[in-house]
């Protein structure tokens, strides 16, 4: 057992050891005046991409196999799958791969395997009293934790800030008082450590957390849903979707928290008012559908959340409440079901890979879950959500899409500002924005 973790350190050392030559060797044949040398990704991918390929595929298996529990026969048998897909895939990537490609799916790799640390403070008993965020108290909540939220996550991961490549932080969209707090802290340490930063828009991490759960390709489809945001997007990779559909007025996450205030459930309203749906029985309820016959994939809630909001005054027993709450459910459930559809047909005409991502907030909802799976699978789409503790707002999701953008090299001036609005598509969002845009820009 000792053994097999050796050669793994044995491969990382060596590995490292590529590293360094291709980079010390060139200067230190410039310093005796030899001449000018130049190692590039050439050399990284010939060497350093298959000895770091095994090293890889060792810290996966590492993650299920029990060394100390397992008998021999099976870890050899693991192990043995690791070595032949290991010897292939770093033989295979230099030569199928463009002159960038392998590093960065190299990258890629290692960001979506290893989640060293993610601690998530939440403010939901700061806000509660108000049945909604305080933007100022949010902002204020930011200062105060940000500091020891961050110690402990580097305390939970086993590194200090020399055993970091870069530091990711969320620069929009959203209430820009909270995002200038943690967009000024990254920008500090980035600056204080000579770090590379990486500032990282809100929705696109959101859009490839499902990626921290398990290997996914690009490209593929995503339903991106939650309190603020209800969009439909091809996502080719970071920095690269185009928009396909959008809400022409409120956000999925918004109707589950406005109506469940409505009935009196408290803040936050989305998991309430899917706890009491569980008790309800909503098919004697008729809620309005909108846009019926309306032939593109944007959405709209808030003719629902009007009618839901009307009928919850008039509810007088707890089984009245629950009811609605199942009635309403169901609606929402249906329309990002209706408009999906048409989205799923049009992406398969022009896509053979067939992936349909929901991400965000509401994708924590289980009967949404079911019901868009149900039309995925109608459609011949395979589909996936993140793990639930990457559906709601974290930092994992962040430190991927951080990660993702380190690895193609796109890294952010120290002078980037924090942006309460910030579209995933922008060109479409400034040709044909969702909603009219006002003094902070297009949503969408």
């Amino acid at each position: 057992r000792e053994t097999f973790l050796l050669v793994n350190n044995v491969l990382l050392a060596t590995a490292a050891a590529t590293v360094l030559l291709g980079t010390l060797y060139p200067l230190i044949v410039d310093a005796l005046n030899l001449g000018k040398l130049s190692v590039g990704p050439p050399y990284f991918n010939a060497v350093f991409v298959p000895l770091m390929m095994p090293v890889l595929l060792f810290m996966v298996i590492g993650s299920f196999a029990r060394w100390k529990n397992d008998s021999m026969a099976e870890l050899v048998k693991k192990l043995r799958v690791v070595a032949i897909v290991s010897v292939l895939l770093g033989c295979s990537l230099p030569l199928l791969a463009g002159p960038w490609s392998a590093l960065a799916a190299l990258g890629l790799s290692l960001a979506l395997w290893i989640v060293l640390s993610s601690v998530v403070h939440s403010q939901i008993d700061d806000h509660a009293a108000y049945g909604g965020v305080v933007p100022e108290i949010a902002a204020r909540s930011h200062v105060e934790m940000i500091a020891g939220v961050t110690r402990r996550a580097m305390a939970e991961a086993g590194l200090g800030y020399d055993g970091l490549d870069g530091i990711a932080a969320t620069a929009g969209p959203g209430l820009v008082g909270g995002v200038m707090v943690g967009l000024s802290f990254g920008k500090a340490a980035a600056l204080a450590r000579g770090l590379p930063l990486v500032a990282v828009n809100h929705l696109e991490g959101h859009a490839v957390s499902a990626r921290l759960g398990e290997e996914v390709a690009y490209p593929f489809l995503l339903l991106l849903v939650s309190g603020g945001h209800c969009q439909l997007l091809e996502v080719r990779g970071v920095g690269d979707m185009s928009r396909i559909g959008a809400t022409i007025d409120d956000a999925a996450g918004e109707a589950f928290d406005k109506i469940a205030k409505a009935l009196g459930l408290g803040y936050p309203g989305g998991p309430a008012l899917e706890r009491l749906a569980q008790q309800g029985d909503g098919s004697k309820i008729d809620l309005p559908r909108a846009l019926l016959g309306r032939k593109d994939c944007d959405f709209s809630f808030s003719g629902l959340k009007t009618a839901a909001f009307r009928i919850a005054q008039t509810c007088e027993t707890e089984q009245d409440r629950a009811d609605l709450a199942d009635a309403v459910q169901n609606a929402i459930a249906r329309q990002l079901s209706d408009r999906s559809e048409r989205a799923l047909a049009a992406y398969a005409e022009t896509h053979d890979h067939r992936l349909f991502v929901v991400a965000g907030g509401v994708a924590a909802n289980k009967t949404i879950r079911a019901t868009l799976q149900a039309t995925a699978a109608k459609h011949g789409f395979d589909f996936l959500a993140p793990p639930m503790a990457y559906c709601t707002d974290n930092a994992a999701m962040i430190a991927l899409a951080g990660a993702e953008r380190l690895a193609l090299g796109l890294t952010s001036d120290i002078d980037v500002v924090a942006r309460p609005r910030w579209p995933l598509d922008e060109a479409r969002a400034l040709a044909d924005p969702s909603h009219k845009p006002g003094r902070k820009g297009a949503k969408a």
